[in-house]
């Protein structure tokens, strides 16, 4: 299984990259910084705000052209953007990106799965419980739910609603790890403690 991976509140919260730290701290090895709404000046000072010897464990949802400037080694394209070819590939489909960065992208059906590139390292899939950050976001592991090793182009992570009860189940169904968001942040300044509880 892949190490556990957070992804940040949408938001902007205050003491943000105290808490970030902290997660970093606790032994999280892989942080995907995600603000759907944020201009590139506030994604800056969110990164200005994080010690630097943290930066290699950051994943950039937007704004890549950040990575250089902050020694940044993950990028991540949302479905859109790939589908776009924006910035990950070249027009035969190469990419040059995957041996300078680690890629990520999101998918949302099993068959996306099977024709991603493997420039990709990994790819986030779900809502795979009901989403906890998102309501009526319904979660489609119906019992049984299993994804075949042939199905899977690259590794392929699991998205919504995981919480320390439940992410158990998520090796069953042949995910190869987890991410968590609505989690960790539903009280930020318990977020270390939550994330920690991952971990016994």
């Amino acid at each position: 299984m892949h190490p556990l991976i957070v992804i940040s509140h949408p938001s902007f919260l205050p003491n943000e990259a105290a808490i970030i730290q902290q997660l970093f701290d606790e032994g999280l090895q892989c942080f995907h910084l995600r603000k759907p709404q944020a201009n590139e000046e506030e994604v800056r000072q969110l990164l200005n705000d994080i010690p630097a010897e943290y930066h290699h464990r950051i994943a950039l949802h937007a704004f890549h052209h950040l990575a250089n400037e902050y020694d940044i080694k993950r990028l991540h394209f949302t479905e859109e953007a790939r589908k776009a070819g924006t910035g990950h590939s070249s027009k035969d489909g190469s990419s040059s990106l995957s041996k300078e960065y680690v890629l990520s992208t999101s998918i949302h059906s099993l068959q996306t799965l099977q024709s991603l590139s493997t420039d990709f390292s990994y790819a986030f899939f779900g809502p795979v419980f009901n989403s906890i950050s998102k309501q009526n976001y319904p979660g489609i592991a119906a019992d049984g739910f299993y994804i075949q090793n042939d199905q899977k182009a690259v590794p392929v992570i699991a998205l919504g609603g995981i919480n320390a009860e439940n992410i158990h189940q998520i090796k069953a169904m042949n995910f190869d790890g987890a991410a968590v968001l609505g989690t960790i942040w539903e009280e930020p300044a318990k977020a270390a403690n939550v994330f920690r509880s991952f971990n016994n």
